[in-house]
């Protein structure tokens, strides 16, 4: 009975020992709440503590900084542009008793978060021209830049080549803003950046700047293809001018080999006949034999004709 006894309470001191236990890592804070009321401030402080068991809970949260991805949401600029703005965030418990008195628990946190970011990101969007909100420079942009950006359901342009982008000034805007209604709030949460994770049209609008841009493209692919025409079309009259002048040159230089050789041959046959002209005369009948009678031809001639003067010897 003793024995049992004493199990009984070694038990029991075993028991409330490790229940008065808790331990905190680098990555938490808690709070310790009694009967679902928090007790004394946040532990932030990682090692062993000690705590009343059983009537005592502790509660953990992240130390670490959290994400919070919003929705994409549809909203209008102010030169009544349909955007989609998708934005995201970066944040952190910086009061965990705080954190615990507002939200309870993170869920809790990212639904009020919702609705904090999204106001603070509409509000700054519908206060801002499309341009602002897409550059992040001062750079002057140029013609085509502006019709692939300036496109609208009514598809109007307006082409401010001068137009500066704010897009790093609206995010410090937001960030401010969001970062001064948590602390209005009380809720125990310190937002440490903000972000525009995607902007783009709504679908109709889309359309209408794919087109737009299309064809653009494809006036800038059609002007070149005429200059590349324009160009085939000298090159071709260089290169038929060059043909003409080079047969014209070959022709002439032709010509001119020609009449020397004739020149040559008509000084040869000049001296042929100059030392003897009997001799040439029978040379040049005997060719004129050759080229005018073969074994099928019949001449009817008198016998006295000087054709006929060399056969007859």
């Amino acid at each position: 009975m003793k024995q049992t006894i004493s199990l009984i309470f070694l038990l029991a001191v075993l028991i409330i020992g490790f229940g008065s236990i808790y331990i905190i890592n680098e990555t938490e804070q808690a709070v310790v709440t009694q009967f679902g009321k928090p007790v004394g401030g946040a532990v932030t402080e990682a090692g062993l503590h000690f705590k009343i068991p059983i009537i005592q809970t502790v509660i953990k949260f992240d130390k670490l900084i959290l994400e919070w991805d919003g929705s994409a949401k549809e909203i209008p600029t102010l030169d009544n542009k349909f955007i989609i703005i998708d934005a995201f965030a970066r944040w952190r418990i910086s009061d965990a008793l705080q954190f615990y008195k507002s939200a309870k628990n993170e869920t809790m946190a990212q639904s009020l978060l919702d609705d904090v970011l999204d106001g603070a990101v509409r509000d700054e969007i519908a206060n801002r021209t499309m341009v602002e909100i897409v550059r992040s420079s001062d750079r002057i942009m140029s013609v085509q830049d502006v019709e692939s950006s300036s496109v609208n359901i009514n598809d109007e342009k307006t082409e401010d080549l001068t137009a500066k982008g704010a897009r790093i000034e609206i995010i410090n805007s937001i960030l401010q803003s969001v970062s001064e209604r948590l602390v209005n709030l009380n809720m125990g949460i310190e937002i440490l950046d903000v972000h525009l994770k995607r902007i783009n049209y709504i679908q109709t609008v889309q359309e209408q700047v794919f087109n737009r841009m299309i064809s653009r493209q494809e006036q800038i692919a059609e002007k070149y293809r005429a200059q590349g025409q324009g160009k085939k079309q000298e090159i071709l009259g260089m290169q038929v001018q060059r043909e003409k002048e080079i047969i014209s040159g070959a022709y002439l230089e032709a010509q001119k080999i020609k009449g020397n050789a004739d020149a040559e041959v008509t000084r040869i046959y000049a001296d042929a006949y100059g030392k003897d002209p009997e001799f040439y005369n029978f040379i040049k009948t005997l060719e004129t034999y050759k080229n005018t009678i073969d074994s099928t031809t019949q001449l009817i001639l008198s016998t006295d004709i000087p054709y006929l003067r060399y056969m007859g010897k």
